[in-house]
């Protein structure tokens, strides 16, 4: 008896050391997660923390949290067992932040500016349905069953799909949704922001003031080798600097994600690991470096913030959207964009158009062959923001799509060579959750 005791003693030490060592470090980044994961879902989408629970942070150590959220206060807190609590607060307009100690909940801030089409168009152009229109060269039979085969039966959680929408020739040809969200229900694009952040630099060069191929504007670098990075290279991630995108560890990104109080200065106080432009290294830093250059184009913090929505997002009737901003201000132009599937499948419809959105012209049209180019270090699986098949990651897919891609599998898909735009939207990724299969399926049921 003496031996069981001292080995469930010896056993108890063991488990204390290995969890000192591996989770304790991280609890400061789980309950980060936590608080902020539930802040945004349940002010921005209105969702139950029992849902938000269930869901978005059923998540290998992210549920080890406790939450609480407060109606009146409009903040949510989370916490492991009490211990490194953090607290994320919600605010009209700007979505939920991270805050540390430091952060003055009493300061005065900006908001962007809105506006909203009043006019009744049919979607996507507006938000008024469309008429049933039946293609003759789509197997509606076979396209249905793809999109169904994308969600899962009634109490399972392998594919774990919130929504699919299949939109041909302008016209929504499927749309399904899992229980609990619907054609209203606001999204979190994850890395999808990235796509949309690149394309205000898009815009930016057909207004004539701004030249990706320049040295990237950023004083900081102007004495170092870093001096010869361009802005293009940041759209490549071809920057060369220093950086880890690592989420199941205390990383680059998770830092920048959960700590910083400014997201635009985490990559941009980065060495150099490369020369520029000779090697490819995904980077979310980068993005919101990106952010940070956008935001000084502009004489004022309003013009930033009213300019993402303005030149795009309203623009094109993705009013929907919220981009969250860091504690600085800051929009989190790598992963903090959120949407309906129908605004999200208008961002593609805008590439598929090539930059025109009903009959105006955002973007240049050869920013939308930008984007979908691979560049020189990807082995053609990535362009300017933008994932591509080009390399043949898909294989029942045309080499010519491209897409905005998210963290556990957020994707807008855009055919050019068939006239089509996909999303999915979940909490499965590839290879988890079968894309190909998905994709694939849609191309076929379609006859050119």
């Amino acid at each position: 008896m003496k031996k069981i005791l001292q080995l469930i003693g010896i056993s108890a030490v063991i488990g204390l050391l290995y969890f000192g060592f591996t989770t304790y470090p991280k609890l400061d980044l789980i309950s980060g997660f936590s608080a902020k994961s539930i802040a945004s879902a349940h002010f921005i989408d209105h969702r139950s923390q029992k849902l938000i629970e269930q869901g978005d942070n059923d998540i290998n150590l992210i549920d080890l949290a406790q939450n609480t959220i407060d109606e009146k206060g409009l903040f949510a807190t989370a916490s492991v067992n009490g211990v490194k609590e953090r607290k994320a607060i919600y605010r009209e307009g700007l979505g939920a932040t991270l805050i540390n100690d430091n952060f003055d909940t009493s300061k005065p801030y900006l908001i962007p500016k809105r506006t909203s089409s009043k006019a009744r168009l049919v979607y996507p152009y507006g938000d008024a349905e469309q008429q049933d229109r039946v293609f003759s060269n789509i197997d509606y039979d076979q396209l249905n069953r793809t999109v169904a085969n994308a969600f899962d039966k009634k109490g399972q959680k392998n594919k774990r799909t919130r929504s699919v929408i299949v939109i041909y020739k302008d016209k929504i040809i499927a749309e399904k949704y899992d229980t609990g969200f619907d054609k209203n229900s606001k999204l979190l694009g994850w890395s999808m922001t990235k796509s949309i952040t690149a394309t205000l630099f898009g815009i930016l060069e057909k207004q004539g003031k701004f030249n990706i191929y320049q040295p990237a504007p950023i004083p900081e670098w102007a004495n170092d080798a870093r001096k010869k990075i361009t802005t293009n290279d940041l759209l490549h991630m071809n920057s060369g600097l220093e950086w880890e995108e690592n989420y199941g560890a205390i990383s680059d990104v998770t830092k920048m994600l959960f700590q910083a109080e400014d997201m635009t200065r985490s990559q941009l106080e980065k060495p150099l690991a490369f020369q520029p432009n000779t090697h490819w290294n995904y980077s979310s830093g980068t993005t919101n470096l990106l952010s940070g250059i956008l935001r000084k184009q502009f004489k004022t913090h309003q013009e930033y913030l009213d300019f993402w929505y303005s030149a795009l997002i309203d623009k094109i009737g993705m009013h929907s959207m919220l981009v969250e901003t860091d504690m600085m201000g800051n929009y989190v132009g790598s992963s903090y964009g959120w949407a309906t599937t129908r605004d999200w499948a208008k961002f593609g419809l805008l590439y598929l158009h090539q930059g025109n959105w009903n009959g105006e012209q955002l973007f240049k049209p050869n920013w939308a062959k930008y984007v979908a180019t691979p560049t020189n270090t990807s082995n053609g699986q990535y362009g300017g923001q933008f994932w591509l098949n080009a390399g043949g990651r898909f294989p029942d897919a045309p080499k010519d799509l491209y897409f905005a891609s998210g963290f556990q599998g957020q994707m807008v898909a855009i055919f050019p060579s068939h006239d089509l735009v996909v999303v999915r939207m979940g909490l499965k990724e590839d290879p988890e959750f079968n894309f190909n299969g998905l994709l694939g399926g849609i191309v076929r049921s379609i006859k050119k």
